[in-house]
C-alpha cells in the first residue's frame, strides 16, 4: 500500500523559507519520480516541482523557479522541497505524489503572512 506522509508546512513571512518533507512507503521509492503540487480552495491543484528517479533531472513550475529547490534521500524515502523567499500567493496545501501515478499524500499547509 503506497503511503506518502508530508509535513514541515507551517506560518512564515514573505521572504522567509520552510522545508517540507515526504516520507514515501508501499513501493520502490528510487525507482520512481517524485512530485510537489499544490492546491488553494476552488482552483485545480497544479505543478510546483519533480525530481526523476536518480535526482538527475528536476523541473519547476515558472512561478517558483529560482526559489524552490527539489531533492531526494532513497535511503530515508524522502523528497523534500527547499521553499526560500515565499511569497503570499505561495499560500496553499503543499502535496507530494509519485510521478506517472495517481498516489498522493494528505498534504501540508503553508501560509504566507505579512
Amino acid at each position: 500500500q503506497v503511503q506518502l506522509a508530508e509535513s514541515g508546512g507551517g506560518l512564515v513571512q514573505p521572504g522567509g523559507s520552510l522545508r517540507l518533507s515526504c516520507v514515501a512507503s508501499g513501493f520502490t521509492f528510487s525507482s520512481k519520480g517524485m512530485k510537489w503540487y499544490r492546491q488553494v480552495p476552488g482552483k485545480e491543484r497544479e505543478f510546483v516541482a519533480t525530481i526523476s528517479s536518480h535526482g538527475d533531472f528536476v523541473n519547476f513550475a515558472d512561478s517558483v523557479k529560482g526559489r524552490f529547490s527539489i531533492s531526494r534521500d532513497d535511503l530515508q524515502n524522502t523528497v523534500y522541497l527547499q521553499m526560500n523567499n515565499l511569497k503570499p500567493e505561495d499560500k496553499a496545501v503543499y502535496y507530494c505524489g509519485v510521478w506517472g501515478h495517481d498516489y498522493w499524500g494528505q498534504g501540508t499547509q503553508v501560509t504566507v503572512y505579512s
